[in-house]
Parts: C-alpha cells; sequence; structure tokens
C-alpha cells in the first residue's frame, strides 16, 4: 500500500496543506452490445433527459416509449424544457437498470436531437403506446408528468388532445456499459 500511495505538499498562499496522492488501478465497466442496448430500452419506460441549460445542465425524467428503434417522449408544453429545447435541441438521453443492492446494474447514454413528431400516424402511434403502457405499469399518480389531474386515467392520453411528442433523431453516441 505505502509504495500506491505518495504524500505530495500543495503550498497554498496563506497555509502549508499536506495532500495524499492515490494511484488507482482503472477498472472499465463492460461494454453493452447494440443486442443488450435494445434489450435494455424495450424493458424500461423511464429516462432522464439532460438539456443544455444557461449556467449547468437541466435535467428532468420522462416516460418513453420504443417504437421502430425510436425513442418517442411527451413534453408538456410548458416549463423550462421547453424554452431550453427551443434554443437548442442537443440532448443527452440516460436509461437505466439496477438491482437495489447494485449489485447488478446497466445504463445507456443517447446523445442526439430531438424533433417534435408532426407527421399524424406517427404522433397517433405514439401517444397509444404511450397511454397502453402507462395503463399497464404506472400509477395514475404519474398522469401530473404529463399535465394530467391524478384523478384522470391514462385514456386521458390521446390523439385528440394537443400533446407534444419529440422523438430522439440523429443520435450521435450510443454508450451502453453494465456492471462486472
Amino acid at each position: 500500500m505505502a509504495d500506491r500511495l505518495r504524500l505530495v505538499e500543495n503550498i497554498n498562499l496563506h497555509t502549508r496543506i499536506p495532500k495524499m496522492v492515490h494511484t488507482l488501478t482503472i477498472v472499465r465497466l463492460p461494454k453493452m452490445n447494440k443486442r443488450e442496448i435494445e434489450k435494455l430500452i424495450r424493458e424500461q419506460m423511464l429516462c432522464r433527459i439532460a438539456f443544455k441549460g444557461d449556467e449547468y445542465p437541466y435535467m428532468a425524467p420522462f416516460q418513453y416509449v420504443f417504437i421502430d428503434g425510436s425513442l418517442y417522449f411527451h413534453f408538456t408544453d410548458y416549463g423550462r424544457k421547453m424554452k431550453l429545447l427551443e434554443r437548442d435541441n442537443r440532448v443527452c438521453v440516460e436509461i437505466e437498470r439496477y438491482r437495489p443492492d447494485l449489485s447488478e446494474y446497466s445504463f445507456v447514454v443517447l446523445r442526439g436531437t430531438l424533433k417534435v413528431v408532426t407527421n399524424p400516424q406517427e404522433r397517433t402511434k405514439a401517444i397509444k403506446k404511450m397511454a397502453e403502457e402507462g395503463k399497464q405499469k404506472l400509477s395514475k399518480n404519474f398522469l401530473a408528468a404529463h399535465g394530467f389531474k391524478k384523478e384522470e386515467d391514462w385514456s386521458s392520453l390521446t390523439p385528440e388532445k394537443p400533446l407534444l411528442i419529440v422523438k430522439l433523431k440523429e443520435i450521435a453516441e450510443e454508450i451502453g456499459l453494465k456492471s462486472p
């Protein structure tokens, strides 16, 4: 241990502060293959999206659906994320799966751009799948994240309502890592 640890003196203008510097062995997490990445994306339904903020990144959780190899999200048309998205549509999407004790974990990071879905059939397909998966797997309490009252039902998400659906496009980078 002594050979892996050395004392370095760092001189501050006002005080002399000794610092411990550790030499660590780098352990890299195994990369996920394409099949594992897609499986993780298909099995999960919640993600985090990081937007480029003014001074700091802004991150928020979102429900998503995976259709024909693409991720779709419902955005309320108010709030900070919309202002940030209008300025810069480049985002980072993170999807994860883990055991409570972290004995197993994996995550995928996708860097790309978000585009508003304008095709009516594509929009309808995404909304219907989101409502169906929400009804099967999520509490009605989560409807508030979609801008609906928790007293409403998942059937409130309908293509007839002015719901804003966005799609992750132009993926510049895809990273998938897992526990060893």
